[in-house]
């Protein structure tokens, strides 16, 4: 999908393009609509550097405990997998 935005407009909000696709993507983050992968992909950047970029403006990362124990188990696995080799 392809989304035109007015040279007017883009002019208006004082941003380049790609500053624009980059203020989208973090809102959008924010609000939950996009994860940090697919919101990275939308701001072009990597995923690190989009990390950076929320920590520049001080936006946490969305990181509940449930993801922390899927995390933990991910671990485990992996621990068991490289065990049994």
């Amino acid at each position: 999908m392809i989304i035109e935005i007015p040279d007017e407009t883009v002019k208006q909000s004082g941003l380049s393009d790609d500053g624009l696709k980059l203020r989208l993507a973090i809102q959008l983050f924010v609000e939950e609509k996009l994860t940090l992968a697919g919101a990275s992909k939308l701001a072009g950047l990597h995923q690190i550097e989009f990390q950076k970029e929320l920590a520049r403006r001080k936006i946490p990362i969305h990181y509940d405990v449930n993801d922390f124990i899927k995390d933990l188990h991910t671990i485990s696995e992996i621990n068991l997998n490289d065990n049994c080799k």
